[in-house]
């Protein structure tokens, strides 16, 4: 086999591998390559029966122009069998052992490259991406094409000609589909994909109704579009035209979802196409969407709104079989994939709560474009999480509409990898590359698609190759940058008409049963459209995911007048303080967290004074008493970054880990805390979503230090901050940002406050910044105690979380609520002639000072909540002196922190702080101290 290329020599090499691994144990390798070897044992103890050689005549290869003489007679004599039966079985030579290896190689070598074959693409001829599956590469020629290999058994077909493998090999490897997954490194789900692919492709035929089905969708998709070019010319809808497809494709996935046992979809995509599969598969009203395009505004909206093509929907739908399954479609800004964390924490949570963590009766669908897929690094980070504990949600669906250009930029431009769809090959996620012309192979392709899911629980890709009719937008020129391309295109049929005419041409449907289906449709549109015209404004019904917000209401500015009570008894506290220091029975901890348990103790029953880790603790504990579930997430959370939290204990021997917050009473939740992958952006997007769905859970987000919380930017500020206005959604999720200065560098004093404070308006979010244990824990109760939610900003601390004065009375735990300001008990009122205005850890060394230097005629007031600004509840304490002055006083530099925010809404303070700064913080030790003081010895003097 020394002629053998280099890549035949490879496969070679693995086809001997599996065959030590069949002499050894047959049942170690798949049935069909046992049944390969079978034959091939057979052939070789066959042929050396012939003259004791195992070589035919006087031991030389009967060979016939290269090619090995197919049943030769002992006397160099062949005979030659019928061309692709097994009937005249030969008697086989050295040569043709090798020779069927070859073949073998070759069947290999298309299920794993053939896909470069694949005629995918329906505007143009594929890039010849040299796949080296020709025969020359095996050592074969086209005289061996009608020589019978046993080698057939591999594809199922049993002992075959090389004509017959062949024509196999194309039709199911390199037809309209192409095939990705022998990377795949579970050899049984390799093995069933490839049982699948290769035994279903070459039968598939959808039945005539199915065909009818599939045609109607088609006409449903095309006439929508068209309709709306039409009647609002030049109107930006961000059409579907050119991938038509999707919309029978995804009718097929929801409705084989269903089959399966599926009851929840939810949907994640951009706009293109976002209202056809609005239209045309949630059946959102067309009344509904041309009244977006009227211009109309909404009764009973709340909030500013968005354009039409990010709004989200839910509906209950019965499918062919009739099945009810809830479709929900996610809202999205034009930010693209940015949907798809969202998308997967929506989809945790129903299976979470309402699922009971059985992920096969809800399926995420993520349908992206081709260059957001394969540019976007959130879709990196998002299936990364895919396999994790804390955020898998038994696999994923994966549409990409792949127009083969994004925006202007052409594919060689926007990726280094063959195909957008390779991030899919980290998580051996099998990929479908099919012709989006081919609505018949696209069905397959969705059908295999959710069996796989269904039966793996793992994620799967199509990546269905089309085109896009127009420009990025309908009123976009895209000649300018691709002329050749849109040339083609303007002359291409539709996947409609081509469908339509195939049908026909088969004799599926008739003529007048398609040009009937138009014409109703274009009534159906007109009529709608007409009563649209008619009237103004259409009622609004506002999104509802989940009826559990059907309880809740929007916020009014006097609910932030004053917090609702959120202590809890004694006996709560005392059952999750007993949780926190009890640890099983053999549990073996390390000398510190011994330590650590038993300060916990005595906190909890000795002193009655605790610290924020353990009123952090009391707060979870309480809520999960309360049937509240609880979750927590971010990097290193477990133990927390400062080693504060220790909510999940480990056995220093055998590492066994124990979460003490699940063993507080029989039946309670538990309480869900994961250490996340180093990803902000990402994990931050996924509790949002998880929030979004559960409006009873706790939802938190650690930041591992305030200002890694950049990299999640774009969900802060597009789903956070103004989801509600946007989307009339509200949010509970709850982000937790380490701050404050103490001489640990730019990158790890400043969470932004000054970025949240500007976002904020119309009360969309809390931004807090705490200095007590009690007002920590009362806050974290408030969250799931108001009649509403709202997202919780808190610049959490670092070193207060030691600090020997942060700490409060148990007592405090019992009673009372969250204090948005908390005033100063140790100056004298009569006498105090300035009052400091501060937040957060800037506080405890303004307190030493004015206690070391006796300062009882200095006030020091701490703004716990900074927005909304607790105004009345400031003049409340502030009522209590004379006419004192007043600065703010603040760590952060002046362009940073609370001050701007401050004089945004009218409260006009002199400022004592850094100077402004380009940079943070500095990032040496003792000028840290030098400024830390400077400030201290301003605000007193």
């Amino acid at each position: 086999m020394d002629q053998y290329s280099y890549i035949a020599n490879s496969d070679a090499a693995y086809v001997d591998q599996l065959y030590q691994s069949y002499k050894q144990d047959p049942q170690t390798v798949d049935e069909s390559w046992q049944q390969f070897f079978k034959g091939f044992e057979f052939s070789l103890t066959y042929g050396e029966k012939v003259n004791g050689t195992g070589l035919p005549g006087q031991g030389t290869p009967g060979k016939t122009n290269g090619a090995v003489s197919n049943g030769s007679s002992g006397n160099g004599q062949a005979t030659a069998p019928a061309a692709g039966t097994a009937s005249a079985r030969p008697v086989p030579d050295a040569s043709h052992a090798e020779k069927e290896v070859s073949v073998a190689s070759l069947i290999k070598a298309y299920r794993s490259r053939g896909h470069l074959l694949a005629k995918t693409n329906p505007l143009k001829e594929r890039k010849d991406r040299q796949p080296r599956v020709d025969l020359p590469d095996y050592s074969l020629s086209e005289a061996d094409l009608d020589t019978v290999f046993e080698s057939g058994k591999l594809l199922g077909i049993g002992p075959a000609t090389l004509r017959v493998i062949m024509e196999s090999l194309r039709k199911i490897y390199a037809g309209e589909i192409g095939f990705e997954y022998m990377y795949i490194r579970e050899l049984d789900v390799k093995n069933w994909l490839r049982n699948k692919i290769e035994k279903e492709a070459l039968v598939f035929m959808p039945s005539l109704d199915e065909k009818k089905r599939i045609l109607e969708k088609l006409n449903e998709a095309t006439v929508f579009e068209n309709f709306l070019a039409t009647k609002y010319l030049g109107q930006k809808r961000f059409s579907l035209e050119g991938g038509e497809v999707t919309i029978p494709a995804l009718d097929t996935i929801i409705n084989q979802a269903a089959d399966m046992g599926v009851e929840e979809v939810m949907i994640g995509m951009a706009h293109r196409g976002r209202l056809n599969i609005l239209a045309n598969i949630l059946g959102k009203s067309y009344e509904s969407i041309f009244d977006g395009f009227e211009g109309n505004v909404p009764e009973q909206v709340h909030g500013d709104g968005d354009v039409k093509y990010h709004l989200g929907y839910s509906s209950l739908i019965e499918t062919k079989s009739g099945k009810q399954i809830s479709v929900k479609l996610a809202p999205n800004p034009s930010h693209l994939e940015a949907v798809n964390p969202v998308v997967e924490g929506f989809v945790r949570a129903q299976a979470d709560e309402e699922y009971k963590g059985d992920f096969t009766k809800i399926m995420p669908i993520l349908i992206h474009g081709d260059a957001a897929v394969a540019g976007q690094g959130i879709v990196y980070e998002v299936t990364q999480m895919a396999k994790l504990a804390g955020y898998k949600t038994g696999g994923t669906v994966h549409f990409v509409i792949n127009n083969q250009i994004g925006f202007t930029t052409d594919f060689e431009d926007a990726r280094s990898s063959i195909y957008c769809s390779d991030v899919a090959k980290i998580i051996d996620a099998p990929i479908f590359h099919v012709n989006g012309d081919d609505p018949e192979a696209v069905i397959f392709c969705s059908k295999l698609a959710v069996e796989f899911r269904e039966k793996f629980n793992r994620d799967v890709f199509i990546d269905m190759v089309c085109y896009r009719r127009y420009g990025h937008n309908e009123a976009d020129e895209p000649k300018f940058t691709q002329p050749t391309m849109y040339n083609i295109i303007e002359k291409h049929q539709n996947p409609r008409e081509i469908y339509k005419d195939l049908l026909i041409k088969r004799g599926d449907v008739d003529a007048e049963l398609a040009t009937r289906m138009d014409t109703e449709f274009k009534k159906q549109l007109q009529d709608r459209l007409d009563r649209v015209k008619q009237k103004a404004e259409i009622p609004y019904k506002p999104l509802r995911l989940d009826l559990d917000w059907a309880e809740l209401r929007f916020s009014e500015p006097q609910d932030f007048d004053q917090s609702p009570e959120t202590g809890v008894s004694a006996e709560v506290l005392d059952a999750v303080g007993k949780a926190l220091v009890k640890i099983p029975e053999g549990f073996k901890p390390l000398k510190q967290i011994d330590k650590l348990l038993k300060d916990r103790q005595t906190m909890l029953t000795d002193t009655k004074m605790v610290n924020w880790g353990t009123a952090e603790l009391l707060a979870y504990g309480s809520l999960l008493l309360d049937g509240k579930p609880v979750r927590l997430s971010g990097q290193d959370v477990q133990r927390g970054t400062f080693s504060h939290r220790h909510s999940v204990l480990h056995d220093s021997e055998t590492n066994q880990a124990y979460s003490s917050l699940d063993f507080i009473k029989d039946g309670q939740p538990k309480f869900q805390v994961y250490n996340s992958l180093l990803s902000e952006y990402g994990v931050l997007g996924f509790e949002y979503g998880y929030a979004m769905a559960n409006p009873h859970a706790l939802v938190i987000w650690e930041a591992q230090f305030g200002d890694f919380s950049n990299g999640a930017q774009l969900i802060i500020d597009q789903f956070i901050a103004a989801g509600e206005s946007k989307w009339g959604i509200q949010n509970g999720v709850t982000l937790l940002l380490p701050h404050g200065y103490e001489g640990q560098g730019p990158e790890h004093s400043n969470a932004r406050p000054e970025r949240y404070l500007q976002l904020y308006a119309e009360y969309n979010m809390v931004v807090a910044n705490i200095t007590s244990p009690a007002n920590f824990f009362h806050l974290m109760r408030r969250q799931l105690t108001w009649a509403f939610r709202k997202p919780l900003i808190v610049m959490s601390p670092k070193s207060l979380l030691r600090h020997p004065k942060c700490v409060s009375p148990l007592e405090d735990l019992t009673k009372g609520s969250f204090q948005e300001v908390l005033g100063d008990n140790y100056a004298q009122a009569k006498k105090v002639k300035r009052v400091l205005l501060c937040t957060g850890k800037i506080y405890y060394d303004l307190l030493e000072k004015q206690q070391t230097d006796q300062r009882d005629d200095v006030a020091i007031i701490r703004i716990e909540q900074i927005a909304p600004f607790p105004k009345k509840q400031l003049d409340a304490i502030l009522g209590a002196y004379k006419k004192p002055e007043m600065f703010w006083v603040q760590e952060e530099p002046e362009n940073m922190g609370a001050w701007t925010y401050l004089l945004r809404i009218g409260m006009n303070l002199p400022i004592i702080a850094r100077k402004a700064a380009a940079s943070p913080a500095t990032g040496y030790a003792k000028i840290h101290i030098q400024e830390q003081a400077d400030i201290v010895r301003r605000a007193f003097e």
